[in-house]
């Protein structure tokens, strides 16, 4: 165990829980951990990233943003498994559809995550390494969401490192070999779950096309997308 607090997150031992439900945005992180925690307790702080952890049906959980991107996820999930004796981990956030099929609002629960990020470099593989979510957990997720009557579809995402991409038409590369939908991080969660021997999970709902060019508004993103928040607070 390295020492804690972490350069990251200031938490102490103890602090945070084996189950963590994190969001880009820390104030959809606050958002949930208000709405669905009972008597959730504040632990980081550290650069704006709030984290807390009260309980959710008895069960201990923590709820921490994490930031935009690949390298902002990969240090805060690195931390959490390896440092703080994180086990589980479901990132909640918003996605782009590339499947005509999927409207705003729609879930996707990200079986497993394409990207063009060189983060798997790192680990020196001879060859590509597939980053896959944890079967148990999406197997639940998808057994919840037609529980709840959620409409969903699973299947493969887009981790990209690029938002603002120079080519406009891109997308469509990624959309004719049937990635779903493209989101930023959950390369990095399900390699770092990977190296460290624990299980994640990426859901995802829709806020915008580039199919249809339909967008949502940031205050919608933070605090209208709780279909997939219902899903992770009874999965986690």
């Amino acid at each position: 165990m390295a020492k804690l607090p972490t350069p990251h997150i200031g938490a102490l031992e103890g602090e945070i829980a084996e189950r963590v439900i994190m969001a880009g945005d820390p104030l959809r992180a606050k958002f949930m951990a208000e709405t669905f925690l009972e008597n959730p307790v504040q632990y980081n702080n550290v650069r704006g990233m709030l984290g807390f952890t009260g309980t959710y049906k008895g069960k201990r959980v923590s709820v921490q943003g994490h930031g935009m991107g690949i390298p902002s996820i990969g240090i805060y999930t690195y931390e959490l498994f390896n440092f703080y004796g994180v086990k589980r981990i479901i990132r909640t956030g918003s996605a782009g559809a590339f499947h005509p099929d999927l409207r705003i609002g729609d879930v996707v629960i990200g079986m497993g995550a394409c990207t063009d990020s060189n983060y798997a470099a790192q680990y020196k593989l001879p060859g590509t390494f597939a980053p896959i979510a944890d079967f148990e957990m999406a197997r639940q997720a998808v057994e919840k969401a037609e529980e709840l009557g959620i409409r969903y579809k699973v299947g493969n995402i887009l981790a990209s490192d690029v938002f603002y991409g120079d080519d406009a038409e891109g997308w469509k590369a990624w959309q004719k070999m049937g990635v779903l939908a493209v989101e930023m991080e959950a390369a990095a969660l399900y390699m770092n779950a990977a190296r460290s021997g624990n299980q994640a999970l990426c859901i995802c709902t829709i806020s915008d096309s580039l199919v249809t060019g339909e967008a949502t508004t940031a205050e919608v993103r933070q605090n209208s997308f709780t279909n997939m928040m219902e899903i992770a607070f009874n999965i986690i």
